[in-house]
């Protein structure tokens, strides 16, 4: 596949606690975003951050309009930032449609976002365990 510039729209998502540190996150977030070289901003917007259901965790995202160098960039932006969705703006053709690899790549996050919760309980699970075996 040829280097070429694409242009995608990207959510990134904070989850935590409290409010004022989900804010800051994803702003901070945004801002190691825009010090990527291969990578412009050309638009910003975040969201108002929302209590969840259980009262107990934070909500808050950004959706991003990227010029993204080449698809590399691109990868690479789904490794580093596991942004909650990905939509190939332009171009309309990539080896054919935007679509199929717009949907490779939400597979993609998708599946990093499911090895990352599993490392993150696994973490949790083991930090339990070597507390018991302290006690």
């Amino acid at each position: 596949m040829e280097d070429i510039p694409l242009k995608v729209k990207a959510i990134i998502q904070v989850l935590g606690a409290p409010e004022n540190h989900v804010q800051e996150t994803l702003k901070k977030v945004v801002g190691k975003v825009k010090e990527v070289k291969e990578i412009q901003v050309l638009k910003e917007e975040l969201a108002d951050t929302q209590q969840m259901e259980d009262k107990k965790l934070w909500s808050n995202f950004a959706e991003l309009e990227l010029q993204v160098k080449e698809m590399g960039a691109l990868v690479n932006f789904c490794f580093d930032f596991m942004p909650s969705s990905i939509e190939i703006l332009e171009p309309e053709k990539i080896g054919g449609t935007r679509e199929p690899l717009t949907n490779l790549l939400n597979d993609l996050i998708a599946r990093l976002h499911q090895y990352d919760m599993l490392l993150k309980n696994l973490h949790a699970e083991n930090l339990m365990l070597k507390k018991k075996v302290e006690d």
